[in-house]
């Protein structure tokens, strides 16, 4: 063999391979992290999305099975004593309660408040009903309803 050697291949990564690689993977894993963040901070919020659905919707029904006239003539001074759906106009903002007037505290970071104005649906006199939750996480929830007075 004339005294030359041959130079062989070891099958192994350059120094600049394995920059380039790490540069790629750092990026990469960078990007995916980025994205993990923004959904793990974003979780809960469709649960308290419907949690102001929920309670927006019990005080829809606590409301809506009060009758539309007063039945005595005297207005109710607390929740626990309203008698008719006008009795809940004004209520709020406040930290949503059970219908004895009680706090309920888990749910003390939302803000329910209630309007109720006169309105006539084709002839027939009703009460527009908007109850109204906030929560500091960016939810603002109104669900309308109406009563009539057959």
């Amino acid at each position: 063999m004339n005294g030359r050697r041959r130079v062989q291949s070891t099958g192994g990564f350059t120094l600049v391979e394995l920059v380039v690689a790490i540069v790629i993977l750092g990026v990469a894993l960078a990007g995916i992290l980025g994205v993990m963040t923004l959904t793990t901070g974003h979780s809960a919020d469709p649960m308290i999305q419907r949690q102001a659905i929920a309670v927006a919707e019990a005080y829809m029904e606590e409301i809506l099975l009060r009758p539309f006239a007063d039945p005595d003539g005297v207005g109710g001074e607390s929740r626990a004593n309203f008698d008719d759906v006008f009795d809940y106009h004004n209520l709020g903002p406040q930290a949503p309660q059970n219908q004895e007037g009680a706090a309920i505290a888990e749910l003390t970071p939302y803000q329910v408040s209630v309007q109720v104005t006169n309105d006539t649906l084709n002839t027939v006199p009703a009460a527009r009903i908007a109850v109204r939750v906030q929560h500091p996480g960016g939810v603002d929830f109104t669900l309308t309803g109406y009563r009539l007075n057959w």
